[in-house]
């Protein structure tokens, strides 16, 4: 990926209804972001074909009532993703094992401002 702050737009796969969004940071083979409910940490590596791969900890840092995040218990959620990037943004499955079950995802991810 290209050092950035990225737009996330995730939506689950394997026939599970979900959706959510967020901004993540991919800088120098970290990752950094959230959303209102969750934040991610993690790292990548970036290859020069356009590929990427890496391993994200999704932890919730305010409950709600009214809504349920894709990956959004009081447990820490590990995740690894793989993906494709350009200039301008990617995108990215993953798997996360949310409890016993995994649940498998897509993102969409578009390059918002540079973080050099």
């Amino acid at each position: 990926m290209k050092n950035g702050l990225y737009s996330i737009h995730v939506v689950l796969l394997d026939g599970r209804a979900g959706k959510g969004s967020g901004v993540v940071v991919f800088r120098d083979g970290k990752i950094l972001g959230g959303d209102a409910y969750l934040f991610y940490t993690g790292s990548y590596a970036a290859k020069p074909d356009g590929t990427f791969k890496g391993e994200v900890l999704v932890q919730r840092h305010t409950p709600s009532p009214d809504a349920s995040p894709l990956f959004g218990g009081p447990d820490p959620v590990g995740v690894g993703v793989t993906g494709t990037y350009t200039d301008t943004g990617g995108t990215m499955n993953g798997t996360a094992l949310v409890g016993k079950a995994s649940q498998i995802f897509q993102a969409t991810l578009r390059k918002l401002a540079d973080a050099d």
